[in-house]
């Protein structure tokens, strides 16, 4: 993979200053440069002048959040992948940021080797999402379920394939765990897709948390 622009954006430069650290230390054959900004006006002056291809985007910051950043972010390059930094009490802006065009989210205790995995998956056009926050998230949904209990004609596989994806497994290591071949994945994601109208993965796990269709 040849060597990417990435940014950080975040208001607590303890932390960014840590996450820079840890990237040129274990992902400094994935990054060529690294930007810096503490709010999302500075990120979009930053987009302005430099090529960036991925940004670490806090949510909750001053002058401009992460989902304002994002939208606009978007808008000035359409490429640009962004990966939310999220804590655990931030579960009210998740759906938001999805919304607003995010790839993956990260929490911010994450190891490196997690952000490295995300970093990897996003820029190759996949989304992330860890499972922690995918817990999260669903935990607090089985507060609000679903009456009518509809699972959209999804199929028991189908099911179980979304449960997978949710988990952020690719179709070849979905086909592995349950002994079916790749081809037969690819067409059971092709089927959830059209039936819950999803145009993207992101789409799909944040559709499936909302309608109840997994636990994890």
């Amino acid at each position: 993979m040849k060597p990417i622009n990435i940014a950080i954006v975040d208001d607590h430069n303890l932390f960014r200053n840590g996450l820079r650290l840890l990237l040129n230390k274990s992902c400094s054959h994935l990054i060529h440069t690294i930007y810096e900004a503490t709010n999302g006006v500075e990120f979009l002056s930053l987009l302005e002048k430099n090529k960036i291809d991925l940004a670490l985007m806090d949510i909750a910051m001053p002058v401009m959040n992460g989902i304002e950043a994002t939208e606009k972010a978007l808008i000035k390059d359409k490429n640009i992948k962004i990966i939310a930094l999220t804590m655990y009490d931030d579960d009210d802006y998740y759906f938001r940021m999805i919304k607003a065009g995010v790839k993956g989210f990260l929490l911010k205790e994450s190891d490196i080797n997690e952000v490295k995995k995300a970093i990897e998956t996003v820029i190759k056009g996949n989304s992330f999402f860890s499972v922690d926050t995918l817990c999260n998230l669903i935990k607090k949904k089985e507060n609000v379920k679903n009456s009518e209990n509809n699972t959209f004609d999804l199929t028991a596989r189908e099911l179980e394939i979304l449960y997978f994806i949710c988990q952020g497994l690719s179709n070849n290591e979905i086909a592995e765990k349950l002994f079916i071949s790749k081809r037969t994945v690819d067409k059971h994601r092709s089927n959830i897709l059209f039936k819950t109208d999803c145009k993207n993965t992101a789409n799909l796990v944040m559709f499936a948390i909302k309608n109840d269709l997994v636990q994890i």
